[in-house]
């Protein structure tokens, strides 16, 4: 059996903390004997104030004015009320009052979303993770600012409009300093940490309904480039005058014979090289980027540049298995010696791993499986990007078969023309 609620709204000015005849302002809330007070930021003249009829008295424009603000904050609270008992929900002061200041779960933004997602992953997520968020949410500002005029919405406004509207002020955006304006690709991976953001809400149920519900993301396929046999083998070879080239290039070709990216090779000390169950010298070490642990056994090429920087003074210092340097100066220098090998491709630390991934692993006859597990993908679905090397693969395999029952069949015509 549902109970009556009891309701009452008052106004009252703070006089015993007058100061030059001027107070606070305040509206108590009582729901069934339970009372709280909002303050309404305004000042009366207490002089002014007639307590029985709860406004002010007069007919200055001060007066006018605050009795207007009174009446519209009267109606609201009992709108706040009603549509409370509507919904049948449970009435509370404390309820009325958080909805009134926009502090229920109802009053969320996006803006306050955003504040939340960046607090929860400042601690877990990787450097360049947070800073792909930061940018996605710069654009986020951009559209709210530039296009809606407005510097934030309420979570509830969230919808599928909103989702493709987003989506087509990225494929016009022009980023400053860009030649040319976002791809596709671009687009889906800023929606992708979007709806990461909002799935967040959704889970910790700020949010009702999941407006990506009906998103379906659409990216276009991209080959990933890599080095051939022959490109790996110029750059490893190649005499460079350079100390701090030859530096830069051993760092990517042992990540071409290891499939380690850059930070986490930059990180490597000797407590990472230990004894595999083979008995061998492998890699044990774990990706900054998802955490996920990295096993890979020691190749001889690897081996060879291990030693090489084993006692060198650089080395010495930072305690590392090679000279710390940052990303930015490695791609830089990877440049110059891409010129200087008379490679045409545009040569980047990660193209490393997606040449051990195909030229020395899968084209080679690892199974894509293991070469999952050396990447540290937790998906072997991230890993099946790579498949067109295993498709080459089967179709130079098909073709020693090939050749053998073509010569096969031959012989048996000869044997039968004998």
């Amino acid at each position: 059996m549902r109970t009556s609620n009891t309701f009452a709204i008052l106004f009252w000015a703070y006089s015993s903390r007058a100061k030059d005849n001027l107070t606070g302002m305040y509206a108590r809330i009582t729901v069934n004997g339970k009372k709280v007070n909002i303050s309404l930021k305004l000042q009366v003249d207490i002089r002014s104030w007639d307590s029985k009829r709860q406004r002010a008295k007069g007919n200055s424009e001060t007066s006018r004015a605050l009795n207007s603000y009174l009446d519209q904050a009267h109606s609201q609270l009992v709108k706040l009320y009603q549509d409370l008992k509507f919904k049948g929900e449970l009435i509370t002061a404390e309820l009325i009052k958080a909805e009134y200041l926009g502090e229920s779960d109802n009053s969320r933004t996006l803006q306050n979303l955003l504040e939340y997602h960046k607090n929860k992953t400042e601690k877990t997520l990787a450097i360049g993770t947070l800073r792909n968020f930061s940018v996605t949410q710069g654009y986020l500002n951009k559209y709210l600012n530039n296009v809606l005029n407005t510097p934030d919405i309420y979570l509830k406004e969230l919808d599928y409009k909103f989702i493709c509207d987003f989506a087509n002020f990225l494929y016009c955006f022009w980023p400053k300093g860009h030649p040319k304006a976002m791809s596709n690709n671009t687009v889906m991976k800023h929606i992708q940490r979007f709806r990461k953001i909002v799935t967040l809400g959704y889970h910790i149920e700020w949010i009702d309904r999941d407006p990506f519900v009906r998103w379906k993301p659409t990216y276009e396929k991209r080959e990933r480039p890599f080095l051939t046999d022959n490109e790996l083998s110029n750059i490893e070879t190649y005499n460079l005058p350079i100390a701090r080239l030859e530096r830069v290039r051993d760092l990517f070709v042992f990540s071409c014979y290891t499939g380690i990216a850059y930070i986490d090779i930059i990180n490597l000390t000797n407590n990472n090289v230990l004894k595999g169950i083979d008995g061998n010298d492998w890699i044990f070490t774990n990706r900054q980027k998802t955490k996920s642990p990295v096993k890979v056994p020691l190749l001889g090429k690897a081996k060879e540049l291990l030693i090489k920087y084993q006692n060198h003074p650089m080395t010495q210092i930072t305690g590392t298995l090679f000279p710390v340097i940052t990303n930015e100066k490695v791609n830089l220098y990877l440049k110059e010696i891409a010129d200087a090998c008379g490679l045409k491709k545009n040569l980047t630390f990660h193209m490393a791993r997606h040449t051990f991934a195909t030229t020395v692993t899968l084209s080679n006859g690892v199974p894509i499986e293991t070469v999952s597990k050396l990447l540290g993908h937790s998906k072997i679905a991230s890993t099946q990007i790579y498949a067109r090397v295993v498709e080459r693969k089967v179709s130079e395999d098909m073709q020693v078969l090939m050749n053998k029952i073509d010569v096969s069949t031959v012989d048996r015509i000869n044997q039968k023309k004998n």
